[in-house]
């Protein structure tokens, strides 16, 4: 029985794939994105942090069994099947705990399962997961190598070749982009990634995804350094158009 380390689990969460779902937290992320709003979900392992506004300590991460979380999952599960939901996947990087989530995934046959993934992964672990889910949320962030790694701290080169398996592995997905000012949110970007996902065989859409200024709140909070690479207060652009272009649904969420 494989044991892993989860940092929280959301209840009734309405952005994590289809209907109204239950979405689990799996801690630990080998990127570290300059936008990233949950710092609590970086370390792998639980950590002890404590509120600096309130001297409040909270332990991040909780060690539970396959089995164990399942378990919790299962409780609500007819809840939220009954409203076209099901469970979600995500992080940190759940991929970065691969023997525990496919443990977990086997132990919800009847269940609506999603991953939302960075790709970041070797590729026999990414393709063993994505066949065992109904849904992969897979964020893009940028198709530039350089810029990937200035901010992002890893190369992407595993990234776009797990894009590339998903898009022709017929698990339907969804991609999410979350638009950084100054970062990602320009033309070319936009288009090298539709050209990437264009002949999808289970393309559901992309997700623009706004960036949100009060994500800097929480590492205030706790005390952690906080030194995003770009202006925090510039507006992102969007522009649907570009995937229509490419035959590509597209929202804005």
């Amino acid at each position: 029985m494989n044991s892993g380390v989860i940092f929280d689990i959301k209840e009734f969460a309405i952005y994590d794939g289809p209907g109204i779902r239950q979405t689990v937290f799996l801690k630990g992320c080998p990127l570290r994105c300059s936008w990233c709003h949950n710092p609590e979900g970086l370390d792998p392992a639980p950590e002890l942090l404590v509120n600096r506004n309130t001297g409040i300590s909270r332990v991040f991460g909780e060690v539970l069994t396959a089995a164990e979380l399942a378990g919790r999952i299962l409780e609500n599960a007819d809840y939220y099947h009954a409203y076209g939901g099901g469970v979600t996947f995500s992080g940190g990087e759940p991929l970065l705990q691969p023997e525990f989530l496919s443990e977990t995934l086997s132990l919800l046959p009847d269940i609506h399962k999603t991953i939302e993934t960075s790709g970041f992964s070797e590729p026999d672990t990414f393709r063993e997961i994505i066949h065992m889910t109904d849904l992969v949320m897979m964020d893009v962030k940028m198709v530039d190598t350089g810029k990937h790694i200035k901010y992002t701290g890893q190369d992407n080169g595993c990234i776009l070749e797990n894009l590339r398996y998903l898009c022709q592995s017929g698990v339907p997905s969804i991609i999410r982009i979350p638009v950084i000012p100054g970062v990602n949110d320009d033309a070319d970007n936009y288009a090298k990634t539709a050209e990437l996902i264009k002949d999808s065989k289970s393309l559901v859409r992309v997700e623009l995804l706004p960036f949100h200024k009060t994500a800097g709140a929480k590492y205030d909070m706790y005390g952690i350094d906080y030194e995003p690479m770009f202006d925090v207060d510039r507006e992102g652009q969007y522009s649907t158009d570009i995937f229509a272009d490419y035959g590509i649904t597209s929202v804005i969420l």
